[in-house]
């Protein structure tokens, strides 16, 4: 059943409306065959919002974030890049096999949280969005990203758990979108991560970008390295693979390169050591929000399963340190926002939280390198 809307008459109500049932993805993929997003009406984004939060009328409102300002004293004259990370929570997994033994089976319903999941897209305004457990890309995020100006890529997982759980909407996987007005499209890789030289399940996106207002040149790549205690040489091996692959995309890092990703990873891990003493000269975004600028974050998940309370840091924006300056970085929830009960909830679509930052570029990136 789709959600009462109220009064509203919306051109938006038959797009969003749309997206509320799920169904078979072959369906979804029939469906986008006979209807190219890319011809139908663009979407105004204030609208879009205003019909989301219609459906959430009755659910708590958004929670208050701000962002920290990082910038140093350094000139920049052009409008910085927005990039959000965030690991969305695959719809067949939140219902299915995670077991948020705290969290309401309401609270997951898709009709309500696809929106909220919407809206906290649409409140930041990303230039570039990273998205990974996807599983609603085809009837959902392409349908009304591509109608609000973004280029959107999909690489699904080749054996996504979600198909293993009844009435599934089709594989998870990552997903990059970015803002037409502002990139060219110059080179776009889809990477199946190897390990111990053995192709695995995990994916990544990597897009080489062109700025329009700068004429510079950046990488943007987005991944989910695998999950689980016990899997930490896996993890490795899996980032050691995405770091080759990457330090030819860039040509060893005369290319300005963004990875985001949930890596599964506490900054404790091997993988963590290997992005942070890699070639690319990387650095990771959210460290900049700690007092030493050397510390990430206490957490970027939070949730209760029945073996219990798993509190981790997980996600990271990594960064050319050499030719991107990080501007500001959103702060996250507090403890006393998320609630005893933890995530997902009825405020927060996701067990993970989303990571946001703004980039510019060094006016003289080679003389740090």
């Amino acid at each position: 059943a789709v959600c009462s809307m109220g009064n509203s008459t919306s051109r938006l109500y038959s797009v969003l409306a749309k997206t509320l049932s799920s169904g078979a993805v072959s369906q979804h993929q029939n469906c986008l065959e006979q209807l190219d997003s890319a011809q139908l009406d663009p979407i105004d984004p204030k609208d879009l919002l205003e019909e989301c939060q219609i459906v959430l009328q009755k659910r708590p409102p958004r929670f208050q974030r701000n962002f920290v300002n990082l910038k140093k004293n350094t000139a920049s004259n052009h409008r910085p890049i927005r990039v959000m990370q965030w690991n969305i929570l695959a719809q067949a997994l939140g219902e299915g096999k995670d077991n948020f033994v705290q969290c309401p089976m309401e609270a997951l319903k898709w009709e309500e949280r696809k929106c909220l999941i919407l809206e906290e897209i649409l409140a930041y305004k990303p230039d570039i969005l990273c998205l990974q457990e996807v599983d609603h890309y085809f009837d959902t995020f392409e349908p009304l990203l591509s109608r609000l100006g973004y280029q959107c890529t999909f690489f699904p997982k080749p054996w996504s758990p979600c198909l293993d759980v009844e009435r599934n909407n089709g594989p998870d996987g990552c997903a990059l979108f970015f803002l037409k007005e502002r990139f060219e499209l110059v080179s776009s890789a889809n990477i199946r991560l190897t390990a111990m030289k053995l192709k695995t399940n995990q994916v990544a996106i990597a897009q080489t970008l062109k700025c329009h207002e700068t004429g510079r040149l950046f990488c943007i790549a987005v991944t989910h390295l695998k999950a689980r205690t016990g899997w930490e040489r896996f993890r490795s091996a899996q980032g050691c693979d995405l770091l080759q692959n990457l330090k030819n995309i860039t040509q060893g890092a005369k290319i300005p390169l963004i990875v985001c990703g949930d890596f599964n990873a506490e900054p404790t891990e091997e993988v963590y050591r290997e992005f942070s003493n890699s070639s690319l000269n990387l650095n990771s975004a959210y460290k900049l929000l700690s007092p030493d600028g050397q510390s990430e974050p206490p957490y970027t998940t939070w949730k209760i399963r029945p073996s219990g309370e798993c509190r981790h840091t997980l996600d990271y924006i990594w960064y050319s340190q050499h030719a991107l300056n990080v501007n500001s970085a959103l702060g996250l929830l507090t403890e006393e926002q998320i609630g005893p009960n933890r995530l997902p909830s009825f405020n927060y679509p996701s067990d993970h939280l989303s990571l946001v930052c703004d980039f510019s570029f060094n006016q003289d990136p080679d003389r740090l390198l």
